[in-house]
C-alpha cells in the first residue's frame, strides 16, 4: 500500500475511507432483507426498494458530478457526498418504518453518486501518471475487500444486535473520512462561470432513472412485456438517445461526450461494460447453480463468493503496479485469459462436483477480475486531462450500470426460457437448470474472449496517446493553480 506519510498517500487514505464505507454498507445490508420483512410485516417486493432505490438514485446523481465538481470544487462536492452518506446512515438507524429506511437509502444513493465518480479523480490528482495504476490498485483492493467482508460483518451484527447496527457501523468510518478529507484534500479552484445544462440534466436523469427502474422490476419474459415495465424502459431509452443528440450540439454540456473520441477512453469503457456483464452475470448464475440445482445453502454460496472477492482484492494492487511498469495490454490480457478459463471451468460443473472445486474456479475468477477489470478503467482514464476525470469516471460508471443491468435481464430471461422449454420436453428440473447454466457460462466465456482483442487495442491506443499526454503535463507544470494537491511539479494535467 502507498505510504500514507506522503501527500498522495494521505489523499488516497482519505478517499479509501469514504468508498470503503459505501461498499461495506451495500453488501452488509443485503442480509437484512429477511429481517426487515419480518419486523415490518412487509413483502419481498416492498423490502427490495431498500436496495433498488439506492441504485436508482445513485445512477441519477452520477451525471451531475462533473458539473458540480467544476462549479464548486471536487473537495467540496466529495465531502458533501460523505456528509450525505453519514446523514443517510443516521436516518436509517433512527427510522421507525420501512418507508423511513427506504428514504434513508435513497439519500445514501445520492451521496454515493457524488462520491464514487470523484474518487478516482481525487486520487489521480495526487499522483503522477506513471504512479496512478499503483494508487488505483490500492483503491481497488479496498473496493473489492469491502463486499467480501460485508456479508460476514452484517451477519454477525444481525446475530448479536439489531438491523439498526448495519447503519450505525457506517458512522465511525464516515466521520474519520470527513476528518481526513478536510485535513488532507486540497481545494481546487471553482469555475463560477460554468453554466448548468438543464435540458441535458432532465434527459439523462429521466433516462437513467426510467431504465434502471424498469430493469429492476423484470425477472421473467412476462414481466418485460408488461406495460408497467415496457413503458418506462422505452421512455428511458428514448430520453438517453435524445440526450446524446442534444449534448453533441450544446456549448457547455452536462457530460463531455467528446471524451469518447479518445480511442483509449472509448475502448476502456467498452471493456468495462463487457466485464461488468461477466461480473454481475456470475453473481446471478452461481447462486442459481449452487442453490437451485445443487441444493447448497446461502452460507456455502457466500463462502464461494468470498473466494472470488479475496482473490480479486489481493490481485488488484499487483495489477496496478504492473500497468505502471509494463504495456497494460499484457496484464489486462492475462486477467481476461484467466477469466475465460474460469468461466469455461464453471460451465463444466455437474451435480457430482465438490464444493471446493466450485470455490477454486471462483477464486480463479477473482484473479482474472483483479487483473483486468479495474486496470482497464485506470488505463483509459489515467492520461486524460485532470478536469475531465470526474466526468469520465461518471460516464464509465453509468455505462457499466446500464449495460450490466441489460445483461442480467438477458441472462435471466434466457435461463427461464431454456428451463421451461426443457421441462416441457420432460427433462428433470435439475438437469434442465444445469443445461441452461452451462450455456450461459459459455456465453460469458465468449464475451471474455471478445475482450481480448479489445485489450490489445487499448494498450496500443494509450501508448500512442502518451506523447500528447506529455504535452499536457508540461502545460500543467506551468499552471499549478489548477492542481488539487501539488505533489509533484511534473504531474500531468
Amino acid at each position: 500500500m502507498s505510504n500514507t506519510s506522503t501527500p498522495g498517500g494521505k489523499v488516497l487514505f482519505s478517499v479509501l475511507l469514504g468508498t470503503f464505507t459505501v461498499s461495506l454498507n451495500n453488501s452488509a445490508l443485503n442480509l437484512a432483507v429477511a429481517e426487515l420483512m419480518a419486523v415490518f410485516d412487509a413483502s419481498a417486493t416492498d423490502v427490495s426498494w431498500v436496495v433498488t432505490l439506492f441504485m436508482i438514485t445513485m445512477g441519477m446523481t452520477m451525471p451531475l458530478t462533473g458539473y458540480l465538481a467544476d462549479r464548486f470544487g471536487r473537495k467540496r462536492i466529495y465531502l458533501l457526498g460523505l456528509w450525505g452518506f453519514l446523514a443517510g446512515s443516521a436516518l436509517g438507524a433512527l427510522a421507525q418504518s420501512l418507508a423511513g429506511i427506504t428514504l434513508a437509502r435513497g439519500l445514501q444513493g445520492v451521496a454515493a453518486g457524488l462520491m464514487i465518480p470523484l474518487s478516482l479523480s481525487l486520487i489521480f490528482s495526487a499522483y503522477p501518471s506513471d504512479q496512478r495504476g499503483r494508487a488505483s490498485g490500492v483503491w481497488g483492493f479496498a473496493v473489492m475487500i469491502a463486499p467480501a467482508i460485508g456479508p460476514s460483518v452484517g451477519g454477525l451484527l444481525l446475530e448479536v444486535s439489531h438491523w439498526r447496527a448495519l447503519f450505525v457501523m457506517n458512522m465511525p468510518f464516515a466521520l474519520l473520512g470527513l476528518v481526513c478529507g478536510y485535513r488532507y484534500l486540497s481545494a481546487d479552484p471553482a469555475n463560477r462561470r460554468r453554466r448548468f445544462d438543464l435540458p441535458g440534466f432532465v434527459l439523462i436523469t429521466l433516462g437513467m432513472g426510467a431504465v434502471l427502474f424498469s430493469l429492476s422490476r423484470v425477472e421473467t419474459l412476462t414481466d418485460l412485456l408488461r406495460l408497467e415495465a415496457l413503458l418506462p424502459l422505452a421512455t428511458g431509452l428514448l430520453a438517453l438517445v435524445a440526450f446524446v443528440r442534444i449534448e453533441r450540439g450544446t456549448e457547455a454540456p452536462l457530460l463531455d461526450l467528446s471524451l469518447f473520441a479518445r480511442p483509449g477512453y472509448r475502448l476502456s469503457v467498452i471493456l468495462a461494460c463487457l466485464q461488468a456483464i461477466i461480473q454481475f452475470g456470475c453473481i446471478l448464475l452461481v447462486p442459481l447453480w449452487m442453490q437451485a440445482t445443487l441444493g447448497f445453502g446461502p452460507l456455502t454460496t457466500g463462502l464461494v463468493f468470498l473466494a472470488t472477492a479475496l482473490a480479486a482484492a489481493c490481485c488488484s494492487p499487483m495489477a496496478g503496479r504492473l500497468i505502471d511498469r509494463y504495456p497494460p495490454q499484457w496484464c489486462i490480457g492475462a486477467g481476461l485469459l484467466v477469466t475465460l478459463v474460469s468461466l469455461a471451468g464453471l460451465a463444466t460443473l455437474s451435480e457430482a462436483t465438490p464444493v471446493w472445486i466450485i470455490a477454486a474456479w471462483m477464486g480463479l475468477r477473482g484473479l482474472g477480475l483483479g487483473g483486468a477489470y479495474l486496470p482497464s478503467t485506470t488505463v483509459g482514464m489515467r492520461d486524460l486531462p485532470e478536469h475531465s476525470v470526474a466526468q469520465a469516471s461518471a460516464m464509465n460508471n453509468m455505462a457499466r450500470r446500464l449495460i450490466s443491468s441489460l445483461g442480467i435481464v438477458a441472462l435471466s430471461l434466457y435461463y427461464d426460457t431454456a428451463v421451461n422449454a426443457a421441462l416441457q420436453r420432460g427433462m428433470p428440473y435439475a438437469e434442465a437448470s444445469a443445461s441452461a447454466l452451462h450455456q450461459a457460462f459459455l456465453a460469458l466465456a465468449a464475451i471474455a474472449a471478445l475482450c481480448l482483442p479489445l485489450a490489445w487495442r487499448l494498450g496500443r491506443a494509450v501508448t500512442r496517446q502518451a506523447p500528447a499526454s506529455s504535452g499536457d503535463a508540461a502545460c500543467t507544470a506551468c499552471a499549478p493553480e489548477h492542481a488539487l494537491n501539488p505533489v509533484s511539479p511534473r504531474r500531468p494535467e
